[in-house]
């Protein structure tokens, strides 16, 4: 019964995470403390090119403030030109301009994805489970099942010097 625990433990903390997905504002403005993600425009690039390197193409993390045109954002990750990675940030605090902002994202919760996502890790549960039950898998019906008192054993005589 402790392995059903488990399963149950997996199950509900699939469940409990869920997923999100950055999706766009629309035209208001997230309040402080959202997760969000900005397009770096090129003028931003330029413009943080000293204090984030210049290759940057999104910034993730948590709006602290919005305040004279800046965002004030506590990043948690860059994202590069090209596909070229990410760079993970610990919290620093970046001012950014909003004119050097393409576009706004907010990480919202996905339905649909913690659905898929519970739904994957129940079967996948399931499946370990059940094979860890009869790990060899059905018996052949057709053969009869072997005989152990039948053994035959034959003695090995004595070494003489």
């Amino acid at each position: 019964m402790r392995l059903n625990r488990l399963f149950g433990l997996v199950a509900c903390g699939a469940f409990l995470v869920g997923c999100y997905s950055l999706q766009p504002t629309r035209g208001a403005a997230p309040e402080p403390g959202a997760q969000v993600a900005f397009d770096v425009t090129d003028a931003g690039r330029t413009a943080l090119g000293g204090s984030m390197g210049p290759e940057i193409s999104q910034v993730e993390g948590r709006l602290v403030e919005e305040q004279n045109g800046d965002y004030v954002i506590a990043v948690s990750s860059v994202r590069l030109l090209r596909g070229n990675g990410v760079q993970v940030w610990s919290g620093e605090r970046v001012r950014i301009n909003k004119q050097h902002v393409g576009r706004v994202y907010e990480r919202r919760f996905s339905k649909g994805r913690t659905v898929a996502l519970g739904v994957a890790v129940v079967a996948g549960a399931a499946f370990v489970l059940g094979r860890d039950l009869n790990p060899l898998g059905s018996p052949d019906p057709k053969q009869p099942p072997p005989d152990t008192a039948t053994t035959l054993r034959i003695p090995i005589p004595p070494v003489r010097p």
